[in-house]
Formats: C-alpha cells, sequence, structure tokens
C-alpha cells in the first residue's frame, strides 16, 4: 500500500497492510536525526523513517507587522507578546516562546473585548500556494494543521488573550465576557479554515485542530463547563471539515476519557495523541469502549519511556501497544508529543525499528 491508502484504510477501521506511523519532534531533535543518517532534508529523513503523513505549512502570513519590542518580546496576530526562552538540559539545548503579556487580561466588559483592535483577519494569509504544496505529497497523507501557536483552537487562544488564571475565573465569574472572546475566536478560525479547505482543492486527507483540555488526572475544567462553552464550536470546525471531505483529529494532552462520548457526538473522526500515563488513556480500554466509533493517534509515552528508558524497555513499549492498537485498523502509532530533545538517539531509533518490528 501507499501511505495515503495505509493511513485512510486505518480510519476507516480495516487493517492495512501494516500500521500507519507518524513523526512528531521539534526542529532541534529533527536536525539531530538528519545529522546521525546523512539526510540532506526534513522529508529525506521522514522517507527514510518511512512515515505515513505529512503536515502542510499552509497558507504564508502577509498581515499586519508582528512588531518587536526593545526587551526581546515579539507581538502575534493576536496581540499576545512572547519571549524567546531558552532552555538547557541533559546536555540538550532548545527554545520555546513563552507568553508574557495577554492583551485582554485588563478587560471588565463586553465592550472592551468588541473595542479590541487586534483581532485576527483571515485576509492576512495568502492561500494561493497550498495546492501545490499538498500536490508534493500526493503518495501520502496531507494533514493540515497551521502553526502550533495559532492551530485551530478555542480555550488555548482564550488563555493567550486573558492569560490563564483569569481564564479560568472568567468561565464561573465573567461567562458573558468568555462567550465574547469565544465568538471572535470561532468566527476567525470558521472562515480562515475555509478559505485554507477551498484553496486546496480537495488535496488535504485530515484536518488537526488542537486544544489541551486534560490534566494528567482528568479535565481541565468538569463537563458541564466544556459543554457550556466549548462544545459548539468544536462542533462548528469539525462540520466545516466534513463538508470538504477531509478527517477531522483533534490534539489533546491528557487525561480526557470523560469527553470522548462527547467528541464522538460531534463527529471526531481521530483522537490524538493518546497520551498513555494519563488517567484512564489505556489504548486497549479505549479502543474496546470506543473503536468502533474513534480512531486513535499516538500511544508512544514520552513522559518517562522514550526519554528515559532503555532501547530494550522503548521495544516492549511500542510490541505493547501495537497489540492492542493494530487489530480492526482505527490506529496510527506515534509518539504522544513531540519528542523530548534529551531522548538519546538510540530510542528514537529503537523507536522506529520497533514500529518496523511489531506492525505488520
Amino acid at each position: 500500500m501507499k501511505p495515503k491508502e495505509r493511513v485512510l484504510t486505518a480510519l476507516a477501521h480495516r487493517e492495512p497492510d501494516r500500521v500507519p506511523w507518524d513523526y512528531w519532534a521539534g526542529p532541534e531533535v529533527t536536525t539531530r536525526l538528519q545529522q546521525h543518517f546523512g539526510c540532506a532534508t526534513k522529508e529525506e529523513l521522514l522517507r527514510l523513517l518511512e512515515v505515513d503523513l505529512r503536515y502542510v505549512l499552509g497558507p504564508s502570513y502577509v498581515g499586519l507587522e508582528l512588531r518587536p519590542y526593545p526587551e526581546g518580546t515579539v507581538e502575534d496576530l493576536w496581540g499576545v507578546r512572547r519571549q524567546v526562552i531558552t532552555v538547557e538540559r541533559g546536555g540538550f539545548r532548545w527554545t520555546y516562546k513563552h507568553v508574557v503579556r495577554s492583551p485582554l487580561a485588563e478587560a471588565e466588559t463586553v465592550a472592551e473585548i468588541e473595542a479590541y483592535d487586534h483581532w485576527p483577519s483571515p485576509d492576512w494569509w495568502d492561500y494561493s500556494g497550498l495546492a501545490a504544496e499538498c500536490e508534493t505529497y500526493a503518495d501520502y497523507a496531507v494533514v493540515n494543521a497551521g502553526d502550533r501557536l495559532d492551530r485551530t483552537a478555542q480555550f488555548k487562544p482564550l488563555m493567550y488573550l486573558r492569560g490563564m488564571e483569569q481564564a479560568y475565573v472568567d468561565l464561573v465569574l465573567n461567562p458573558k465576557l468568555t462567550e465574547a472572546i469565544l465568538a471572535h475566536i470561532r468566527e476567525y478560525f470558521l472562515e480562515y479554515n475555509r478559505r485554507v479547505f477551498e484553496a486546496a482543492q480537495g488535496k488535504i486527507d485530515l484536518f488537526l485542530m488542537g486544544d489541551d483540555f486534560g490534566t494528567q488526572q482528568g479535565l481541565m475544567m468538569d463537563l458541564p463547563t466544556w459543554r457550556r462553552f466549548f462544545k459548539e464550536g468544536f462542533r462548528a470546525y469539525i462540520e466545516l471539515a466534513h463538508r470538504y471531505g477531509m478527517k477531522v483529529m483533534h490534539h489533546t494532552c491528557g487525561s480526557v476519557v470523560e469527553l470522548i462520548p462527547d467528541f464522538i457526538e460531534c463527529g471526531l473522526d481521530i483522537l490524538q495523541s493518546l497520551q498513555p500515563r494519563a488517567a484512564g488513556m489505556d489504548l486497549a480500554r479505549l479502543k474496546r469502549e470506543y473503536g468502533k466509533d474513534l480512531a486513535f493517534h499516538g500511544a508512544i509515552d514520552v513522559q518517562e519511556t522514550l526519554p528515559s528508558g532503555t532501547p530494550e524497555e522503548v521495544r516492549a513499549m511500542v510490541q505493547r501497544q501495537m497489540e492492542v492498537g493494530k487489530p480492526g485498523g482505527g490506529f496510527i502509532i506515534s509518539t504522544a508529543h513531540n519528542i523530548p530533545p534529551e531522548t538519546p538517539t538510540e530510542n528514537i531509533l529503537a523507536l522506529y525499528e520497533a514500529y518496523r518490528e511489531f506492525g505488520g
């Protein structure tokens, strides 16, 4: 089977020739692996690892200048200011963008939300090259995911705009203000995605949303709160993608088992990424209870086993997850999030070798 056929067969809840697998890692890990294998490009590395999915970059940003500030922060398209933070651990070095100013943190009324002058616009993007980019991966399952900091979501941009603590307070004490912000977020993403889907001309196979709703032990909020504020938008995002013939994959870290029936009711096709050490997120149980309605992506532990275990422990983990994940299809194996930068190279090699060994 070609990679696209393999993925789509699995998502139709049938068994392909082997379990499809994915690659999730930051640039630091990718560069290290390219050097290890002598690959000139990331695409060459993905082909060597026999990865079945490809994530397209999507439209090019041509909107307002992302304003830098003297202290080193940069304002993004939402007006949120971030600073690049460097982390060094275990002999490895990487960076991330830390939120240092939430522009709506001080707002007290809906009128202030409506008066905010930095809501992003779908007009700030050039969609013209998207179909051609998708076409370069015609043999693979093409995933539209957006940038990690601007992936289709609701709760994440709410927290970026309002501040994490205040966003939680608002769910209880300022519901009208929360609803006003969420209305702007949904309006932007629905129109932005509509233009993306139109420009892709049917060449996108999977649409990836991303919004963390879980902690290690349970949901970030109670179920009635999620249903009140987020279910409507969650369903609307999925329905839009389905109208263009795409499967929908939703990324959330943590324990979200309580939300799975609602995810299915809203039409979700794939739950990503299955975090095996989070409470209740056991692949065998989830496939048994929900596997006829929902496919799963992930299941490889990046909290302990991959970064801190031995190659033998990595191999055993893959064997265990393949045994419960592959019967009946509905499974894409992958790390539960990006491969941590401190992960030994030999563990990453053991991971993909085990995929090949046990995936058939």
